[in-house]
């Protein structure tokens, strides 16, 4: 059996977190160790080197720490350099470079990482699974989730009980917007493989089918069972966006707060301390955590967030610059190969020219499909005036039957004001109420654009009854009909 298919540790339950079992053993070749009496002490075994730990987080799809990542990257080019036929020595060379431009947010890494990727297929093309799935990990990373899909299929067709495959099929089926297919590949995952990374991984599908609690649950186990601080931190951080996502500020920030402090290059929790800390009227620290985040990794979202607190605060010039490094850094993106076209569409369907998102946001929908295109393509439709055509991709958003089950407040948000613009006023009080109980802190602007809806819409009343008709149905345009309550 290869070493990556090799069975776990054992896995027992217990107190409602995941233990693992470690069995220590020791093995004497060529005789009996004999040792002095004054060897006769009990040390414990020295950390492996940060590379060796990157190599070992890199090789299990795992995060890994930025300084370890950078001693294995070294190591790997001088191998490389020396041994040019090294072809598993090219495949884990470009993961990691896949992984530093993922942590940083440096999209200059993915050419290179292609570069290695494409160099491993053509020393050993027949079943280089671990080339194919770098370039899956790469086509995620840059969120061309076909070409994603494309390589990871590949990569388990060369070898299908490879089990680092399936996390990468999952990513991609879930940016194409194929949650039966993301489910598929996570069953198969869980029979192959059990420990944090794949409890990380489930906790994903979870909560993008909205079981947050067992989302929570299965990030909670990850986290106590991680191998590692980086990976840890990795595991906190998801937990603190999920309490963010529910609206628990403090739950919240504590698990920002243990991420940073395991791994202080953990630039997604420092954002994350951003977003709560504003929500606790903590505007100061806020606006340093999101500076921090940045100047760690720069990324569009970062810079769209910290643009709009400052927006909140009356502050348009200082919004104005981290929009201008929001258009900057997809620009950078785009040299590399990545798509953020998500995040600028929505910047520009909120700050911009709502026709540029609508055209750039249908052309997304167009390449893939998923669940945050649609909801980002069906708000741009609304800024710009056309909320009938705007609804249909707004049900796909949050509509469980097609595919929307994440329970997500600017999702409910979006569709709610989108139901106004088309009169249907009972199932837009409905579903702004529910953005509001989901997280009631979502966004320092919409927070209160939807509060201020709601006071507009009012409280139902009996004027608002319609006339039936022969079936018991309201006629009267705008009007709930059938297709609101199922």
């Amino acid at each position: 059996m290869e070493n990556d298919e090799e069975a776990p540790a054992p896995v027992r339950r217990g107190g409602g977190r995941l233990l693992i079992a470690s069995v220590a053993g020791c093995a004497v070749l060529g005789g009996v160790l004999m040792l002095l009496p004054s060897e006769r002490t009990h040390t414990r075994a020295p950390a492996p080197a940060p590379g060796a730990q990157a190599h070992s987080a890199v090789v299990a799809g795992v995060p890994a720490a930025l300084p370890g990542l950078a001693a294995l990257i070294g190591e790997r080019e001088a191998r490389v350099r020396a041994h040019p036929e090294d072809a598993g020595s090219w495949a884990v060379l470009g993961t990691a470079y896949v992984e530093q431009g993922r942590r940083t947010a440096d999209p200059a890494y993915y050419p290179r990482a292609e570069a290695a990727l494409r160099t491993s297929l053509k020393v050993r093309g027949k079943g280089n699974a671990e080339a194919l799935g770098g370039l899956a990990a790469l086509s995620n990373a840059r969120r061309d989730f076909r070409a994603a899909k494309a390589w990871a299929e590949a990569a388990r067709a060369a070898r299908p009980r490879r089990w680092t495959t399936y996390p990468l099929l999952i990513d991609a089926y879930t940016g194409l917007g194929d949650q039966q297919a993301a489910r598929a590949a996570l069953d198969r995952l869980l029979k192959l493989r059990s420990g944090p990374d794949v409890l990380a991984r489930a906790a994903a599908v979870y909560r993008d089918r909205g079981r947050r609690e067992d989302a929570a649950a299965a990030l909670s186990d990850a986290a106590a069972g991680a191998r590692a601080p980086a990976e840890r931190a990795a595991y906190l951080e998801r937990s603190g966006q999920l309490a963010w996502e529910r609206g628990e500020r403090e739950d919240a920030l504590r698990y920002f707060r243990e991420a940073v402090r395991l791994d202080p290059d953990q630039r997604a929790a420092q954002a994350g301390q951003g977003r709560v800390l504003a929500a606790l009227g903590r505007t100061t620290e806020a606006l340093n955590a999101y500076r921090v985040a940045l100047a760690g990794q720069p990324c569009p979202q970062y810079a769209l967030e910290l643009g709009e607190l400052y927006e909140s605060l009356g502050l348009g010039q200082a919004a104005r610059v981290q929009y201008d490094l929001l258009r900057a850094r997809v620009r950078v993106a785009a040299e590399g190969g990545a798509d953020e076209e998500l995040v600028l569409g929505l910047f520009e369907a909120d700050h911009g020219d709502a026709s540029v998102a609508v055209r750039r946001l249908r052309a997304e929908w167009d390449r893939q499909p998923g669940i945050a295109v649609a909801d980002a393509l069906g708000w741009a439709l609304h800024r710009a005036g056309r909320d009938e055509e705007a609804l249909r991709f707004a049900a796909v958003a949050t509509d469980q039957a097609k595919g929307g089950g994440v329970r997500s407040a600017p999702y409910a948000y979006h569709r709610g004001m989108i139901e106004r613009g088309v009169q249907r006023y009972g199932p837009a009080r409905r579903h702004l109420q529910e953005a509001l109980r989901i997280n009631p802190y979502f966004s320092p602007v919409h927070v209160r654009t939807a509060r201020a809806a709601l006071a507009e819409l009012g409280e139902p009343s009996v004027a608002d009854v319609p006339a039936m008709d022969a079936e018991g149905w309201g006629t009267a345009a705008g009007l709930p009909s059938l297709s609101d309550f199922w």
